[in-house]
């Protein structure tokens, strides 16, 4: 027969594993109810937001909603800061400060600071913890505080389609084409043509797209492989198992 120590130790194992369950969830009901889109937009009054546009919870600091558009099918992750002007209750005019295109993704952690015009342009896709900002502190002043001077603003405007990679930084100033990749952790500044691959601290371009030679330099990987159609998502997993086939049916 089973001795007491191992009958309360059994007990305690699953009321852990019961507390375990309940915790994920309620933290699941949690993530569902405070999340933000159009329908239940909760204490945030955007400008704009569209259809299908999602802000994950728990969000991270947002203020100047009134002058914050977001457009349809959005992803915004958790913990990302949207903000329009240099500080909350502002009057900031008539116009919109901080625009988002439609389906526009920002990975988690990730800061978009418009102190004056940010723009990013539809499709563009930004991993975990990239920083945009419109404002930067200045230092002239050699004899005060660089945080007491105060800081210059230069408006930001990233095209549609681009790929912004973790950790990069899009400086006061900065332009972005059509199309454009910038590498993870790069700092961008200046202008960025349509179709360029930009790296570095400060950023450089490293490949860009010419319509007679293609990529150059030339891609070193090989272009993926369309999907052939009538391909089930069930037989694309099928085929990523080892020792397993799988196709459309020759029916």
């Amino acid at each position: 027969m089973p001795t007491n120590r191992n009958t309360f130790s059994s007990l305690a194992a699953w009321r852990r594993r019961a507390l375990s369950r309940a915790v994920h969830r309620g933290w699941r009901w949690v993530q569902e109810t405070g999340a933000v889109t159009a329908d239940r937009p909760g204490a945030l009054r955007f400008r704009r937001i569209g259809a299908g546009t999602r802000l994950a919870f728990p969000q991270g600091t947002v203020f100047g909603e009134p002058w914050i558009e977001l457009g349809s099918h959005c992803v915004i992750g958790e913990q990302v800061t949207l903000t329009a002007g240099l500080m909350p209750d502002l009057d900031l005019g008539p116009d919109p400060i901080l625009t988002l295109g439609d389906g526009v993704v920002l990975g988690r952690g990730s800061h978009v600071v418009a102190d004056t015009t940010v723009t990013i342009g539809s499709d563009t896709y930004c991993g975990p913890y990239v920083y945009i900002t419109s404002t930067n502190h200045s230092y002239d002043d050699p004899h005060e505080p660089v945080g007491r001077q105060w800081p210059r603003m230069e408006p930001v405007a990233i095209g549609p389609g681009c790929w912004i990679g973790t950790g990069a930084v899009i400086l006061p100033g900065a332009t972005l084409g059509r199309n454009v990749v910038v590498a993870a952790g790069a700092v961008v500044r200046g202008e960025v043509p349509d179709h360029a691959v930009v790296a570095g601290a400060p950023a450089r371009v490293v490949r860009s797209w010419d319509a007679d030679k293609g990529w150059q330099p030339p891609l070193r990987t090989p272009a993926p492989v369309p999907i052939p159609a009538g391909v089930t998502p069930e037989q694309l997993l099928a085929l990523a198992e080892p020792g397993e086939t799988a196709g459309p049916s020759a029916d």
